[in-house]
C-alpha cells in the first residue's frame, strides 16, 4: 500500500520566545517492508540552523534552532511511503527457548536484541516488574509459542484496558496505567514491552502512523487522530514482528514506521525547549494518513 503523511505540530506562544531548540523524529525510516519515496519537514519561522543525523537505532533524526524572537513555530512533515501488506508470521519456538536464546547472544547480534531487554527509563522493570508479569502470565504458558504467547498479550491488553485521550500524559507512570487499567497507545506499548522484558523477551517501541482514512465500509483505528505507538518481539529465524495492542492487531497493519528504541523517550515525536517569559503555550497537532493506491507487483 501507497500511503501519504502530513503530521502539522503548531506551537503559539503567549509572548515572544527569544531563542528555541528542537529536535524530532518525524522522517520515516526505510525497513524491509517499508520504502521511503519523499520526505520532508517544513519549519516556520525557518530555522537559524538546521541538521539530519541517524540515531544509534538507526532512526532519522532532524535538528534546529530558532535563535531569534518568535511568538510561535509550525513544523509540518510529509512523506509518501510504500508499505508491504505484512505475512503472517510463524508460530515460532517456545517462548522459553527464546529467552534462552536473548541471554545467549553475543557480538552484533547481542548489540541489536539485546538492548531491548532490560528496563529503560519509561518501562521500570523493577517497579512493576511483578505486576507486568502478572498481566503476562495468562498469555505466556510453559511451551506456548511465541509469536502465539505474543498474540495472546496483545488481546488480552485491548480486551482489558479502554483507550482515553484524557486519561494520562507521557509522564504518567506505567503503575496508574495498571490500576485504573486506561490509557493511550503509547501506554499499551510500553505494557506490552515491560511484560515482554519481565520475561526475559526482547521487545521495542515503535513510533509511526496508522491510516486515518480507511476505505469504504472500514471503521478507522483506535489513535488514528495523531502520531501512534506499537511494539516488536524479536522472534528468532523471523526478526522482528510488529504488533499493535491497542487495536489488537498481529502483524501489525496499514502502520507506517518512523522509528523504533527502547522506549518513548527514545522516538518522541517532538521535543525541545524555548527561552523566554514564562507564558502559556498551546500546542495542537494533526495527523493525515491516506491511501493514495495499491501497489502491484
Amino acid at each position: 500500500m501507497r500511503y501519504r503523511v502530513v503530521h502539522h505540530t503548531s506551537y503559539a506562544y503567549g509572548a515572544p520566545m527569544a531563542d528555541g531548540y528542537t529536535v524530532a523524529h518525524l522522517l520515516p525510516r526505510p525497513t524491509a517492508h517499508q520504502r521511503v519515496e519523499h520526505a520532508d519537514v517544513t519549519i516556520d519561522p525557518e530555522p537559524d540552523e538546521r541538521a539530519e543525523r541517524t540515531d544509534a537505532f538507526g532512526n532519522r533524526v532532524l535538528q534546529f534552532g530558532v535563535h531569534r524572537a518568535h511568538d510561535r513555530l509550525d513544523i509540518v512533515a510529509e512523506s509518501e511511503v510504500v508499505v508491504d501488506l505484512p505475512v503472517p508470521p510463524a508460530p515460532g519456538e517456545p517462548w522459553e527457548d527464546v529467552v534462552a536464546r536473548v541471554r545467549a547472544l553475543r557480538g552484533p547480534d547481542a548489540l541489536a536484541v539485546r538492548p531491548f531487554a532490560g528496563a529503560s527509563p519509561f518501562v521500570d522493570l523493577a517497579a512493576h516488574g511483578a505486576a507486568l508479569r502478572a498481566l503476562a502470565e495468562a498469555a505466556f504458558p510453559p511451551g506456548r509459542p511465541i509469536v502465539d504467547a505474543a498474540r495472546a498479550l496483545c488481546a488480552h491488553i485491548f480486551a482489558t484496558f479502554e483507550y482515553d485521550p484524557t486519561f494520562t500524559e507521557i509522564s504518567t507512570p506505567l503503575s496508574v496505567v495498571l490500576e485504573a487499567r486506561r490509557g493511550v497507545c503509547q501506554d499499551f506499548a510500553h505494557l506490552a514491552i515491560g511484560c515482554l522484558r519481565t520475561l526475559g523477551l526482547a521487545a521495542r517501541y515503535v513510533s509511526g502512523y496508522i491510516e486515518t482514512e480507511p476505505p469504504a465500509g472500514e471503521e478507522a483505528l483506535v489513535g488514528a487522530a495523531a502520531s501512534h505507538a506499537w511494539c516488536s518481539v524479536w522472534v528468532p529465524g523471523q526478526g522482528w514482528i510488529d504488533f499493535d495492542p491497542t487495536n489488537d492487531h498481529l502483524p501489525a497493519h496499514q502502520h507506517v514506521t518512523v522509528a523504533w528504541g527502547r522506549d518513548y523517550g527514545d522516538v518522541a515525536p517532538v521535543r525541545g525547549v524555548v527561552i523566554g517569559p514564562a507564558v502559556e503555550q498551546r500546542l495542537t497537532v494533526a495527523v493525515q494518513v491516506t491511501r493514495v493506491h495499491a501497489e502491484v507487483r
